[in-house]
């Protein structure tokens, strides 16, 4: 009967994650309809999901997003660290936790875990768009400044786009009760602009290089996978525990995971600098486009529609485990940031307490920031071995993908 095709083909439209009216007069001849968005009428074809794609594409409005099984591109450009210049670092004071953040550059940089030299992450940072006319990318295009808590552990980045008039204001920290590091942003417009920020779609771009190396390149050396859970959770891992550091026999399998608080949007892995890293079709069509849900053996990027779905803020989570599960358990925003961020900054404000007062007001701030970098640098698996510097000298030109003696780095 006609009101049962029309209710197929309206729920249809629904999965394809618009809701769409779907009018079919008569006129319109059997096996076709008319797609209509308000009162606009977009298009006339067959009825199928792909037609009313190609209606809002031709209709100017961003396609919806497909999936397919496999990223193309493998094993993508050569992976590298991060700049060893920091911000910012911070990890919770007590030994529950054992992951570390740094920003570097104004986005989330180096992430150690479940020990103090193990890197996992290249960058975590925004893409905006409005899908239409630009696409920022926010190390390159947006400016930002750095502030912090009394404790200097809790960091909050104000990242600004002057040409297209908003910020991304972001504190970083990590959760005392788990391998995770949360990301809590607010967008806004920026004074003065007449940005409507609602317009704007926001994703979040991991490049990783999980358990010290990252693939890609001509060695492919450490290669990682990604792969997109059925919840839409992306997850990048690497399960080998070997590598050319003869000494280090404590490695162990690694996985990490993307999560929001903004529901179930689409995900995809793919291959740094190709055709399937998000970041390529968000440059060149301002929309991510085909989703890949698996990238296997390279240099992963994960890209991920965060775009919040009330008001102006998202939270994120970096969860880290030995296996998938874990690893999507920990990515789990089960807590609001504001709680866990206030246990957070109390373990510190609890540690600074108990140090012996300097010798004069003048200097405490330099003294307790100084004490706090130096506690936040030893390993809480191996006590009282402690880091020289959370970050890899020279890291932006060390190539993490590189084989040394058959083995990676």
């Amino acid at each position: 009967p006609e009101r049962a095709l029309n209710r197929r083909r309206r729920l249809d439209a629904i999965r394809c994650g618009r809701q769409h009216t779907l009018a079919c007069p008569s006129r319109a001849g059997r096996g076709s309809c008319v797609a209509v968005v308000g009162k606009d009428v977009l298009m006339r074809s067959p009825l199928t999901v792909s037609g009313i794609v190609l209606g809002l594409v031709l209709a100017g409005l961003p396609a919806v997003a497909t999936a397919t099984p496999v990223a193309p591109g493998g094993p993508g450009a050569a992976s590298y660290f991060d700049l060893a210049r920091k911000d910012c670092v911070g990890t919770a004071t007590g030994t529950t936790s054992k992951v570390w953040y740094t920003v570097a550059g104004g986005v989330l940089s180096d992430v150690y875990e479940p020990t103090i030299d193990n890197t996992n992450v290249n960058t975590l940072q925004y893409v905006v768009t409005d899908g239409s006319t630009f696409t920022d990318l926010q190390t390159r295009d947006l400016t930002y400044t750095v502030s912090a808590d009394s404790t200097g552990m809790a960091c909050t980045v104000t990242a600004t786009s002057a040409k297209h008039g908003y910020q991304l204001t972001t504190t970083y920290v990590t959760d005392p009760g788990r391998d995770t590091v949360l990301m809590h942003t607010h967008l806004r417009a920026t004074p003065g602009s007449h940005t409507d920020v609602r317009t704007l779609r926001l994703y979040a771009r991991l490049d990783a290089h999980v358990n010290g190396n990252g693939g890609g390149g001509t060695d492919n050396g450490g290669a990682d996978t990604g792969v997109v859970t059925p919840s839409g959770v992306p997850v990048v891992y690497d399960t080998s525990t070997t590598s050319q550091a003869a000494n280090r026999d404590y490695a162990v399998p690694t996985y990490l995971a993307l999560g929001s608080d903004t529901g179930r949007n689409a995900a995809s892995v793919g291959y740094a600098g190709t055709a399937s890293d998000g970041l390529t079709a968000l440059d060149s069509t301002h929309s991510l486009g085909t989703t890949y849900r698996s990238a296997p053996n390279g240099h992963i990027v994960a890209v991920s529609n965060v775009t919040p779905r009330n008001g102006n803020d998202v939270t994120l989570a970096l969860g880290f485990g030995r296996t998938q599960a874990a690893a999507v358990a920990g990515a789990a925003l089960n807590r609001p940031f504001d709680a866990v961020a206030a246990q957070y900054e109390h373990g510190w404000q609890g540690y600074d307490h108990g140090l012996k007062p300097p010798p004069s007001h003048a200097f405490a701030d330099h003294y307790y920031l100084s004490a706090n970098v130096l506690k936040a640098s030893e390993d809480k698996t191996f006590p009282g071995a402690t880091a020289a510097s959370l970050a890899s000298p020279w890291g932006q030109a060390v190539n993490a993908g590189t084989l040394v003696g058959g083995r990676a780095v």
